[in-house]
């Protein structure tokens, strides 16, 4: 009978390094941009086990584990998954945004069209469902095709005023309300707290009451969490800042930020921690400018792709009320962030992505660009968009690729450090060590040969 056991445990050891051994892989020769803000390094390898890294460093010194697979990166460039800090899911069909969409299969679905654009993290700014807490549950359970999500549940809106999503959000109407909504987001399970402070360009009475701002903060903040605030006033901006506030969802976009605004974020460590520059471009295009461009059009439907074509659509933005307003809106924005940077403000990167006409995936690479266009370097862009932005949302394993982190990476056929659109040269997307399906092997509401056009080369997907 002991011998018997011996044998089988003997087998079950055999079995165990077998398996161990086929999760090993190895990726050489690539150009490592770590997500440190270290200058790139070329002529690089790693190792990758079970999902994580094992060991990084040059291709000189690689010692190569018996049995792992071997994935030569000759002439590539491998940076960290980027991260997404602003976004919102399972809102919108198409172009029609219902909160009655919202369905773990929607959510799940537009979590996978993030990965395979790169953002293999997302945080949700206050218009999740109870849905969400599920799927981020089984996320952290064990590693899957999409991106990770970390949500506030549903964000705190003050009644009458601006923000959320009908039907979902709850408006409070005074403090004693305010920490009250506060505690069951809490009490849910939520990552951080979410609230709006906004008139929509003076359209609605009034803007969440300052005693009910400091009462979400504190509230907030003796459990622990963070206070994030959606702002497009100064003076709401200095208001929040003196409350206490950790970070801004957006630029102020009226006015140019002040040095007591700055120095007031820099003393507390409030982060901006997203510009949304994309957002507000956005709304500067009756048509958007990359309709055409596969890189974008792979992800959405052709019935989306022609109302975005349409010149009834068209017609509709330029007629609205407040669109002779969004270029300068979208200038302060950019001057705003420029200022922050010159004055060593703490920044990261968001793009508002998921309401309608505001793209999954794809509006952080314009995000990115439009941040260099702010006076960003390509690599402090990268830096803000991997390893800064996982310090933010709290992804302690993402962020830099360093032994014990997770091997979530982004393979680019060509240099983003040289010129900031080249994130957009994905050849491969690893989630945890496995390869995903990138935006070159998507072809949405279509037959997969019905897309055309795309990058040169990959291992993973139709270039």
């Amino acid at each position: 009978m002991q011998l018997a056991v011996r044998v089988v445990a003997a087998f079950l050891g055999l079995a165990a390094l077998s398996v161990a051994q086929a999760a090993t892989t190895v990726l050489t020769n690539f150009t490592l941009i770590d997500g440190t803000g270290r200058a790139p390094t070329p002529g690089s390898a790693l190792i990758v086990e079970n999902g994580r890294i094992s060991w990084v460093g040059t291709q000189q010194s690689l010692k190569r584990p018996s049995g792992a697979t071997v994935v030569d990166l000759a002439g590539k460039f491998v940076t960290p998954g980027l991260i997404d800090n602003h976004v919102h899911v399972g809102l919108v069909h198409d172009l029609t945004q219902d909160i009655n969409f919202y369905s773990r299969e929607l959510v799940e679905q537009q979590l996978r069209i993030y990965a395979a654009y790169g953002v293999t993290a997302v945080q949700v700014l206050g218009t999740d469902t109870d849905v969400i807490f599920g799927i981020r549950a089984d996320q952290r359970k064990a590693p899957t095709d999409m991106a990770r999500v970390y949500t506030s549940g549903q964000g705190l809106v003050f009644k009458g005023s601006y923000g959320g999503v009908a039907g979902l959000n709850k408006p409070v109407a005074n403090v004693a309300e305010a920490r009250q909504a506060v505690d069951e987001q809490v009490a849910k399970g939520v990552d951080f707290i979410k609230l709006w402070v906004d008139d929509e360009f003076g359209d609605l009475p009034s803007r969440m009451p300052a005693d009910i701002s400091k009462a979400i903060i504190d509230q907030a903040h003796k459990h622990g969490l963070r206070a994030i605030a959606h702002i497009f006033y100064l003076q709401n901006a200095k208001t929040l800042a003196s409350q206490g506030v950790d970070g801004f969802a957006h630029s102020v976009r009226d006015l140019p930020v002040d040095r007591a605004l700055l120095d007031d974020m820099k003393r507390h460590d409030i982060v901006q921690m997203a510009a949304t520059l994309s957002r507000e471009a956005s709304f500067t295009y009756t048509k958007l400018p990359f309709l055409d461009d596969p890189f974008f059009n792979r992800s959405i439907t052709p019935a989306a792709l022609a109302t975005l074509k349409s010149a009834e659509r068209q017609q509709k933005l330029a007629a609205g009320k407040h669109f002779a307003q969004y270029p300068g809106v979208l200038d302060t924005a950019l001057k705003n962030t420029r200022r922050e940077i010159e004055a060593g403000v703490r920044y990261g990167v968001g793009s508002d992505s998921g309401p309608s006409g505001r793209f999954s995936g794809h509006f952080l690479h314009w995000e990115m660009e439009l941040m260099v266009q702010a006076g960003l370097s390509p690599l402090q862009v990268l830096t803000a968009a991997t390893s800064t932005n996982a310090k933010l949302i709290g992804a302690k394993d993402l962020g830099t690729i360093e032994p014990g982190k997770s091997a979530t990476l982004l393979v680019l056929d060509a240099d983003p450090v040289a010129d900031i659109r080249n994130t957009r040269t994905i050849h491969a997307v690893y989630v945890a060590g496995k390869p995903v399906s990138t935006i070159w092997s998507v072809c949405t509401g279509r037959a997969a040969n019905e897309c055309k056009g795309g990058s040169t080369g990959g291992a993973h997907g139709e270039r």
